[in-house]
């Protein structure tokens, strides 16, 4: 009587085996919470620009989308439940190392890791932009995270396992909740893989041949007098850098404009003391002041711009509408 009452209990510890999610249902699912984490940031920001304005979501867009990633995040994974996509094709993330389901620990790294770095490096760049060293390597840092990232999703497409970095990292995998159909054969993303393999690989060739050009000794100098050069000696054509260095955009150089874009943290002008405007501000009728305003910010233009149809924007209103619909 015992060693049935021994094995009854045996049984019924026994938890029932699911088959592993396939790729199609990893990459369906991870699409379906893109697509739901947009939805919420667009609303997000629609909310903000209504009450606060365009320039405040401009300046704080890094923060909406970190909010949006961690609240959709927080909903789902931090509940142990299953998120929108995984819901949606019918699978259960697990931790692999302890073959349950995630820990809290886990599940608020899948929450914080996936934006809070680039956060943070946003951040960074825009306050360690005077410190040459330390900003070289922060500008390298998305380079490095990119190519990992696209060598983990190379040996998703070769081995089925681990879509996310983060989660290879942290050892979480998917099983199914619909069992497999024994007549049909899942469809294989290995060439897909292959293909980025060899991209990936072009684009090292490409960076050891520029790292090879730029350790070569340099041409020697020609004259910069035009009547001294013969028509055999054609003129070297500058290097990017010599090129954002020299140029000009109304008195301002190039590289200021692009750092001070780098840095996001936009400070509010007072149009009167507007220092891209040949105009007298203050003695301008207040009546006619009316009539400048921005149709973003809603507020007096500074820095105006002109786009190709005439209308008129501030330049950092106009920026910021652009790199918000990329």
């Amino acid at each position: 009587m015992s060693n049935i009452t021994g094995d009854t209990n045996q049984d019924e510890s026994i938890l029932p085996s699911f088959p592993p999610a396939t790729q199609a249902q990893i990459i369906r699912s991870n699409q379906k919470d893109l697509q739901h984490i947009t939805q919420l940031r667009e609303q997000i920001s629609d909310i903000i620009r209504n009450y606060l304005g365009s320039r405040w979501l401009h300046r704080r867009e890094a923060e909406v989308e970190l909010a949006a990633n961690v609240l959709y995040s927080s909903i789902t994974c931090l509940r142990a439940t299953q998120t929108l996509g995984e819901e949606y094709v019918g699978m259960w993330a697990y931790s692999f190392n302890t073959k349950s389901l995630p820990s809290r620990k886990l599940r608020a790294a899948l929450i914080l890791l996936p934006g809070l770095p680039s956060y943070i490096h946003s951040k960074l760049s825009g306050q360690t932009a005077n410190n040459s060293s330390l900003y070289t390597y922060l500008r390298a840092l998305p380079a490095i995270v990119e190519t990992a990232a696209e060598i983990n999703l190379i040996f998703f497409y070769m081995t089925g396992t681990y879509y996310s970095l983060i989660k290879r990292i942290i050892g979480i995998r998917h099983i199914s909740s619909i069992l497999p159909d024994p007549n049909a054969r899942p469809p294989s993303y290995s060439f897909l893989g292959i293909l980025m393999c060899i991209r990936l690989l072009h684009r090292l060739y490409i960076f050891l041949d520029k790292q090879l050009k730029f350790l070569e000794p340099p041409p020697p100098a020609q004259p910069t007098n035009a009547l001294a050069l013969s028509d055999s000696q054609p003129l070297l054509a500058p290097q990017d850098g010599d090129i954002q260095q020299h140029q000009y955009i109304d008195t301002r150089s190039i590289s200021d404009i692009l750092v001070k874009q780098s840095e996001g943290s936009e400070v509010i002008v007072d149009p009167e003391v507007d220092e891209f405007t040949s105009l007298h501000i203050a003695s301008i009728d207040p009546g006619l002041r009316v009539g400048r305003r921005c149709a973003l910010c809603l507020e007096e233009r500074t820095a105006t711009t002109s786009t190709e149809c005439g209308h008129l924007f501030c330049w950092g209103c106009i920026v910021g509408w652009g790199d918000e619909k990329v």
